[in-house]
């Protein structure tokens, strides 16, 4: 791993730790963010320290020249119709079978998706500025697709474990282990954009989509659809690698 990426990991995890460190704190004293409206401050910090630690370590590591800089590098927009037609067809592959498998309630009306993949800019979506921008390009330097994906998945994993012990957020009391093989798979299929399209835009705008639909289509727990639905991803992440290559080589 080299200077760039454990820059990014200190300054992550440090964040992280500080944020929702505290949040953890007055949950262990029974205290959540419904009651205390001022720990949402330092939640939304601890949510928020991948993408300052993209920037930070990017611009310690003269990798960008500012704001303006890391945006561009971020908010690449330009690509063609497959490629954006590749990520609607990654969330498809993502969410219909555990909905098919596991059972869902109907939560925000489909619509609603508009005004939410916005939202989810702030609500999940800029941490690939880090997770796929800086650490899985990286890695895959020097490791294979494969491995790369599954050191990020682990460490993503990681990341989001002090939220099943923040009273008042949604993995609050939820399953770790399943939400860690359900990481795997969108690791596969984040993988996958980032290789194929060389984006980090579409990267982001898969994972504000993953989180709307997650809040229109609201999957009830079960470990053998979350296991099945992350086999499907990972296979057709291959799949659609293997594609791409051949492709490539005919281009």
């Amino acid at each position: 791993m080299n200077t760039l990426s454990k820059n990014y990991l200190r300054y992550t995890f440090l964040i992280m730790l500080l944020g929702w460190g505290i949040c953890v704190l007055f949950s262990f004293n029974g205290i959540s963010l419904s009651d205390h409206k001022l720990l949402y401050v330092p939640y939304i910090l601890g949510g928020w320290s991948p993408t300052i630690g993209s920037y930070l370590s990017l611009r310690k590591n003269n990798r960008v020249t500012g704001v303006k800089d890391w945006f561009k590098k971020v908010f690449d927009f330009r690509h063609n119709a497959f490629s954006y037609m590749l990520i609607v067809v990654m969330a498809v592959i993502f969410m219909l079978p555990q909905c098919l498998l596991s059972g869902y309630e109907k939560g925000a009306p489909f619509f609603a998706i508009i005004v939410m993949i916005p939202m989810m800019l702030i609500g999940g979506g800029l941490e690939e500025a880090g997770w796929r921008c800086i650490l899985q390009t990286e890695l895959m330097e020097k490791y294979s697709f494969t491995l790369s994906t599954i050191i990020v998945s682990i460490i993503w994993w990681l990341w989001h474990l002090p939220l099943f012990y923040i009273q008042g957020v949604f993995q609050y009391g939820q399953n770790y282990f399943a939400f860690g093989v359900n990481t795997l798979g969108l690791s596969f299929a984040l993988a996958c954009i980032r290789k194929n399209t060389g984006s980090v835009w579409l990267c982001v705008l898969f994972h504000c989509i993953i989180n709307s639909l997650s809040g229109i289509y609201v999957v009830n727990e079960n470990i053998k659809g979350t296991i099945a639905t992350t086999i499907i991803l990972i296979l057709c992440s291959y799949g659609f690698v293997k594609l791409h290559d051949k492709l490539k080589m005919f281009s």
